[in-house]
């Protein structure tokens, strides 16, 4: 296939984050977007307060550059006062609300998010809702959830979705694409054929990463290692609990640093 001439996206900092390039034509599914090595983990701030959550991110300290604020973080209060904080100490900020309302209720919610130094947040909606979070996202990078990596085919049944999860997930990406998000939130499952069918200008965010030495019985079931997630196509992972929880969690997350710098170059 050959290639379309290559398109830009800067940030306010000016780390590329989303490229045109529609085909790895090498075959290689790993990515080829100018992301900073050590912002490509995420670490999920997933804890019950505010001074929880600075107290990893001090704890981390170098470790890690991106962090995703959530709902449990959201509900329990201070959560913006966070986020500035965060932006404030030179990190960076992923908002995973989300958004899932009547579309004027998204577009506003989407509106007021601007403006704050996110970096990138989500949307888990249809066609209307999704195109009206990206009329108003501005600097913000839209990122819409295809399927929880929560959910098996099982779950999927009870849900009335009849297709199979690779099916749901490709269509979901690419009516998110035409709905004018950047990219979607993914299994590292899926990811291949995500990255095979719609190539680097889709930017796909993997969560639920678990250790393959350590897998704990726990509510993540589609679920990879750091290694495979890039190898299958992952501009990003989120990490949350094999950092939060391990015994030293500067460590866990300089071992992921370390596998991330041993797969890319720069």
């Amino acid at each position: 296939m050959a290639n379309v001439p290559e398109t830009r996206d800067r940030d306010a900092r000016g780390s590329l984050l989303l490229r045109g390039n529609p085909m790895n034509v090498s075959g290689n599914l790993q990515s080829t977007k100018r992301i900073p090595r050590r912002e490509r983990l995420i670490v999920a701030l997933d804890v019950p307060r505010a001074d929880e959550a600075r107290a990893l991110v001090t704890q981390l300290g170098e470790a890690a550059a991106f962090y995703k604020v959530g709902l449990e973080l959201f509900i329990a209060g201070g959560c913006f006062e966070v986020v500035e904080w965060l932006v404030a100490n030179d990190k960076r900020v992923f908002v995973d609300l989300k958004f899932f309302d009547v579309p004027e209720t998204v577009r506003g919610a989407m509106r007021a998010l601007r403006g704050r130094g996110v970096t990138a947040t989500t949307v888990h909606g249809n066609q209307a809702m999704m195109m009206a979070a990206a009329a108003e996202k501005g600097e913000v990078k839209l990122l819409a959830v295809t399927v929880l990596t929560s959910l098996d085919r099982g779950d999927l049944d009870d849900l009335g979705f009849q297709c199979d999860v690779e099916r749901l997930v490709l269509s979901r990406a690419r009516r998110a694409l035409e709905a004018g998000c950047d990219g979607v939130i993914s299994s590292g499952l899926e990811a291949p054929l995500l990255k095979r069918e719609l190539g680097e200008r889709i930017l796909v965010v993997t969560p639920g990463i678990r250790p393959v030495e350590n897998r704990p019985a726990d509510d993540q079931r589609r679920t990879v290692d750091v290694a495979q997630a890039f190898a299958n196509g992952a501009d990003y992972v989120v990490v949350g609990r094999p950092i939060r929880q391990a015994a030293d969690p500067r460590a866990a997350a300089e071992r992921i640093q370390a596998t991330i710098a041993s797969l890319f170059s720069a």
